[in-house]
């Protein structure tokens, strides 16, 4: 059985059973998720050093670099509507379900950046896309950190 969905206007036809794709759902992290293991590894190699997840902070942000008041968030395309390919997704089930929890993710993001902000944090954001080219992502890090 097969699932279509619509990609940008096109119809695209879900490849995995309602079964298989319960599963892969189920095993979406929300920390430690390989893109935010790449980010951390190409951040450690350039030779900065952050802290985790910090639970002080507004939505416990991924790296925190308490020294220079900078945090770097890791967001999935998909889950926080990115406006690239990933992003556009827009799942053939349980569409309500899906609009409502990716549209509060927007929410929580936002509400989340303004606080940080707030209190004189700056913030940027790597998308899960991001993470495919490491030499474009390491020199929007470098002079996000280094600014």
């Amino acid at each position: 059985m097969s699932v279509s969905h619509r990609v940008r206007g096109n119809v695209m036809t879900d490849v995995h059973t309602p079964q298989q794709r319960s599963y892969n759902m189920s095993q979406i992290r929300s920390k430690n998720t390989r893109p935010e293991m790449v980010v951390r590894s190409l951040v450690h190699g350039l030779g900065y050093r952050y802290s985790l997840h910090k639970k002080d902070l507004a939505g416990q942000p991924d790296l925190v670099f308490v020294c220079r008041r900078k945090i770097i968030n890791v967001n999935g395309c998909f889950f926080h509507v990115h406006s690239c390919k990933y992003g556009s997704v827009l799942p053939a089930t349980n569409k309500e379900f899906w609009k409502e929890k990716r549209l509060s993710n927007v929410v929580r993001d936002r509400r989340n950046i303004r606080s940080l902000r707030s209190g004189g944090w700056a913030v940027m954001t790597v998308w899960e896309c991001e993470t495919k080219n490491l030499d474009s992502l390491e020199k929007k890090i470098r002079r996000f950190l280094d600014s």
